[in-house]
């Protein structure tokens, strides 16, 4: 069976981040918008892009945090196969894969802790 999908009808991919907020609605949006803020805060010198088809940021030619939105809420990701479980005490709280971090929009993750990750993420070897 052929399936044809109507790909004028499709929405291109973003390729900025404010392309890619633009089609998320509500607290989704308003949570990824201050975890953007945040991130922005611990490395003002990372460069924002798209990355696997989600915000991320680069921070000298390496991915070192990127969130995106999902069905049931948020995810952080902190682009490592090892930071979350290397922050595993404090992340008890949140669920969780070993490369995505998921939060309720209404309850984010503190400043503090999107700091940890982010160090975490970059005193990791290349």
């Amino acid at each position: 069976m052929l399936i044809r999908r109507d790909t004028a009808r499709m929405a291109p991919k973003a390729t900025t981040i404010d392309q890619y907020l633009a089609s998320v609605r509500g607290e989704r949006r308003a949570a990824l918008d201050r975890l953007r803020r945040t991130i922005r805060t611990i490395v003002p010198k990372a460069e924002e892009c798209i990355s696997y088809s989600i915000p991320a940021f680069r921070l000298d030619g390496r991915i070192v945090a990127g969130f995106a939105a999902t069905a049931k809420g948020c995810s952080y990701f902190p682009f490592s196969g090892s930071t979350l479980a290397a922050l595993s005490d404090d992340l008890e709280d949140y669920q969780q894969t070993k490369s995505s971090l998921h939060f309720d929009p209404a309850r984010p993750p503190p400043a503090a802790l999107v700091r940890k990750l982010i160090r975490t993420r970059i005193a990791e070897p290349r």
